[in-house]
This record gives structure tokens, C-alpha cells and sequence, in this order.
């Protein structure tokens, strides 16, 4: 193959991976694609999201939809105050522990497993995440209050994603 063929059918692959992020809503993928023993392609494509938080910030400027490399990027460094709120830095963070869609009640019409300035006690459900078309329940990590809630019912979360902050 020349390096001309190898090079568009990179691109044509990358694009497709572009395609398929904004089409199922995903926020990353990565995919290694080995072509002999020494020779291989490493791509991550990804793009920003907003993300909706109970505090308001004021960001600089407006983040790039979609972004596609060889090599994982290093993300820009935050900003002092950022970095003092960002939620999954914080010790009481429940984080994700899988990709899906999390809901914050059980179905439709009913109450929500907690509320922010809710008790919740060791192993309690504080939320429900899909993946797979499998309902799993998220308990929580330790004995506490609800402080913030950072996701939104059936919006789709990564794995490691910041849901909510128990203290």
C-alpha cells in the first residue's frame, strides 16, 4: 500500500470515528488500528460538552465541537479557581463507574432517589445507570448529605464522570 493510499484511507477512518462519536452521542473514542508489527495508528477523537452544573462560571471561549489526533492531546491547563471547583476532584465526588445514562428515579412520574440536602446512608441508591439495556443501581460510598447533584435524568455519563457530591 503507498503512503498516499494508506494516508487517505487514515483520514477516510478518522472521519468515520467523527461520524460515529456525534451520531450515538458520545463525548470520546479511542481505537489502535495495527497495520504490521511496527507500524500501527493511534486515534482519539473527541469533543467538548457543556457541562450543566449548579454553579455558574463564565467561560473564556466557546470549546472546539469535535477534535480528532494520532496521540491523546493534553488538555489545556485549568485556571486556578476552576481547578478549586471542579467537581471530580473533590473528596466527596460519587464518580461513574461505567458509561451509560443515568437517571435520578426509578421510572418516569416518580420521586427522585435524592435530593440535594438529602441523608443518604452507606449502599443507599442515589441514582440508576443504563448500559446495555441493563438497569444498574449506584449506591452510595460512604454516609453523608447530598450536596450537588451533577448529572441530569437521562443524560449519558462516562465512565469516571463526576454524578454528585456526598458529605
Amino acid at each position: 500500500m503507498s503512503d498516499k493510499t494508506s494516508h487517505d484511507s487514515d483520514v477516510s477512518f478518522i472521519r468515520a470515528l467523527a461520524e460515529l462519536l456525534h451520531e450515538n452521542d458520545l463525548t470520546e473514542l479511542q481505537v489502535k488500528r495495527d497495520y504490521a508489527e511496527n507500524d500501527s495508528l493511534n486515534v482519539r477523537v473527541s469533543r467538548a460538552r457543556e457541562v450543566v452544573q449548579q454553579v455558574a462560571m463564565s467561560q473564556p471561549s466557546a470549546p472546539a465541537p469535535m477534535a480528532a489526533a494520532s496521540a491523546p492531546a493534553a488538555a489545556p491547563a485549568p485556571a486556578p479557581a476552576a481547578a478549586a471547583e471542579d467537581p471530580a476532584s473533590h473528596p466527596g465526588a460519587v464518580t461513574s463507574p461505567m458509561v451509560g445514562t443515568a437517571y435520578l428515579q426509578a421510572e418516569p412520574g416518580s420521586p427522585a432517589f435524592v435530593t440535594p440536602g438529602a441523608q443518604v446512608k452507606e449502599g443507599d441508591t442515589v441514582l440508576i445507570i443504563e448500559a446495555m439495556k441493563t438497569m444498574n443501581q449506584i449506591p452510595a460510598p460512604r454516609t453523608g448529605t447530598v450536596k450537588r447533584i451533577l448529572v441530569e435524568d437521562g443524560s449519558p455519563v462516562e465512565f469516571g464522570a463526576p454524578l454528585m457530591i456526598i458529605e
